[in-house]
C-alpha cells in the first residue's frame, strides 16, 4: 500500500523505542496521550450532564411557563418606556395604540414552530387554606389543549384536566403547593384576585370565590408551588369579565429555545407589535442564562486540561527533532524539501492526537452510557432525573464530534513549532556535529 513520504516516516518515529532517549520520548509521548484521552473523557462526560440536566430545567420549567403569549395590552416595559408619551396624547391618539390584529386571526394562521394555541388568561391572586395563605398565579386555561399539549398532563398525581369543568369552579395545584396548604383533592381553597377589587360599604374588597380542589400535579420544578390551574371560564367571571375582553393567546412550540424565529413571525408577517408579546425569556431567562454559562465554564475548563495534554506533544517532539538531527540531515541531501521534513514531525503530532481522541472517546462515550450504573457500583446514586432513575443525560452527537475535532485541532497546533524548527535544520551542521 502507497503512503506519503512524510506519513511514513513520520508513523515509523510515533513508533520508535530503539534506545533509552527514545523510550524516555515514548514516555513523554504516552503521557500526553494520556492527557489528550482522560480530558476528552471527562469533556464527554460533563457536557452529557449538562445537556440532560438543561433539558429536564427546561421540561419542568417550560411545561408551565407559557413559551408565548400574546397579550391585548402592551407589557409592562413598553407601558413605562411610553408612558409619558401617553400623558399627553388625547384619547383620539390613545387609541391608535390599540391592537389592530385579531387574536381569534393569530390562532387560526399557520406559524413554523408554533404546534398549537389557545385563548388564555393570567392572574395573580392569593389563596387561603385552614392553615395558611400563599400568593399564586391563577392560569385561566381550556382543558382539551392542556391534555394535547403541555407535560403538565402528563404528570398529574391526582385528577386530570378533564376535570376542569366549565361554571365548576375547580382547580388544580403543584404537589409542592399542596403540603405548604395542607390541602388535598377535595378541599376548599378561597381564592382572591385584587385586580378585580370592587367597592363595598366596608372599603375596596377584592374578588373572591371558593374553589374545589380536583387534581395534584408533580413537575418537580420551583414553579409547583406558584401555579393554580382553573378553566378558562371560571377565571374570566373571577376577574369579573364575563365576555373575556382581556383574554391573552398562549402559543406552544415545539422546541422553546427557538421562540425568537416565532416571534418575528408575529410581528413581520401576522403583524403583532412586540409591545404586545411575552415571552419565557421574561421570566424564567436568567436562570438558563446562568445554567448556559455554568456549562461553557465547565466547557471551557475541560478543555484547557486538554490544551496542556496536547501541548505536552511540543516537548516530546522537541527531543525527537534533537535526537533525528542527523536523519533530517541525511534526508534533506538526497533532495527531501523542507515542507516534507516539517510535515514529517506535524504528521507525528496528529498520530498521538488521534490516539488521545480516539481513546477519549470511545472511554467517554462508554461511561457516559453507563454513568448511572458506575454511581449506583460505587454507592453513589443520584436520583436528578423526572422519573428519579438517575442522572439526566443527553448526549449530542455533533457535539461530541466537534469537540473530538477541537482536541484533533490542538495536537496539530501544538506540532507547528517543533516541525518548524526541524525544517530550519541546516545538514552540513547536522552532519558535522554527528
Amino acid at each position: 500500500m502507497f503512503y506519503p513520504l512524510s506519513a511514513f516516516i513520520a508513523y515509523r518515529y510515533a513508533k520508535s523505542n530503539k534506545s533509552s532517549q527514545t523510550s524516555f520520548v515514548s514516555f513523554i509521548n504516552r503521557f500526553s496521550v494520556a492527557g489528550i484521552a482522560l480530558g476528552l473523557m471527562a469533556l464527554i462526560i460533563v457536557v452529557s450532564v449538562m445537556n440532560g440536566l438543561e433539558g429536564q430545567l427546561k421540561q419542568r420549567i417550560l411545561g408551565i411557563v407559557p413559551h408565548i403569549e400574546i397579550t391585548k395590552t402592551p407589557t409592562l416595559m413598553a407601558e413605562t418606556n411610553d408612558a409619558a408619551q401617553n400623558l399627553s396624547k388625547t384619547p383620539m391618539e390613545n387609541s391608535e395604540n390599540s391592537p389592530s390584529f385579531n387574536l381569534n386571526e393569530i390562532s387560526m394562521t399557520p406559524i413554523d414552530g408554533v404546534v398549537a394555541s389557545m385563548a388564555y388568561r393570567e392572574a395573580e391572586a392569593v389563596v387561603q387554606s385552614r392553615s395558611d395563605l400563599r400568593g399564586v398565579q391563577v392560569h385561566g386555561v381550556q382543558p382539551d389543549i392542556m391534555i394535547e399539549h403541555t407535560l403538565v398532563a402528563n404528570h398529574m398525581e391526582q385528577g386530570s384536566f378533564a376535570d376542569l369543568t366549565q361554571g365548576s369552579f375547580a382547580a388544580i395545584i403543584g404537589r409542592s403547593l399542596a403540603i405548604k396548604l395542607e390541602a388535598r383533592v377535595g378541599d376548599k381553597l378561597r381564592v382572591m384576585v385584587a385586580g378585580a377589587s370592587v367597592y363595598t360599604p366596608f372599603g375596596r374588597m377584592p374578588s373572591q370565590r371558593l374553589v374545589t380542589v380536583v387534581g395534584v400535579f408533580d413537575m418537580g420544578s420551583q414553579m409547583d408551588d406558584k401555579v393554580m390551574y382553573m378553566n378558562l371560564e371560571d377565571v374570566n367571571r373571577l376577574m369579573r369579565d364575563l365576555k373575556g375582553n382581556e383574554q391573552s393567546l398562549r402559543l406552544f412550540l415545539n422546541d422553546a429555545f427557538n421562540y425568537l424565529g416565532v416571534v418575528n413571525s408575529l410581528t413581520n408577517t401576522v403583524g403583532v407589535s412586540a409591545n404586545h408579546i411575552k415571552t419565557w425569556r421574561e421570566r424564567q431567562g436568567p436562570l438558563f442564562d446562568a445554567v448556559k454559562m455554568e456549562k461553557n465554564m465547565m466547557t471551557l475548563m475541560l478543555l484547557l486540561i486538554i490544551a496542556v495534554a496536547a501541548f505536552n506533544i511540543v516537548s516530546a517532539l522537541v527531543m525527537v527533532v534533537t535526537e533525528k538531527q542527523g536523519d533530517i540531515a541525511v534526508l534533506q541531501t538526497q533532495g527531501m524539501l523542507p515542507s516534507t521534513v516539517m510535515w514529517i514531525f506535524v504528521l507525528n503530532g496528529l498520530f498521538n492526537g488521534i490516539k488521545g481522541a480516539g481513546f477519549g472517546l470511545v472511554l467517554g462515550v462508554i461511561i457516559t452510557l453507563q454513568l448511572n450504573n458506575v454511581l449506583h457500583l460505587i454507592g453513589s446514586p443520584l436520583a436528578l432525573a423526572a422519573d428519579g432513575s438517575g442522572l439526566p443525560i443527553e448526549m449530542d452527537v455533533v457535539q461530541i464530534i466537534g469537540i473530538t475535532f477541537l482536541s484533533l485541532a490542538l495536537c496539530v497546533i501544538a506540532s507547528v513549532y517543533p516541525a518548524r524548527k526541524a525544517m530550519k535544520i541546516a545538514p552540513s551542521q547536522a552532519l558535522q556535529n554527528e
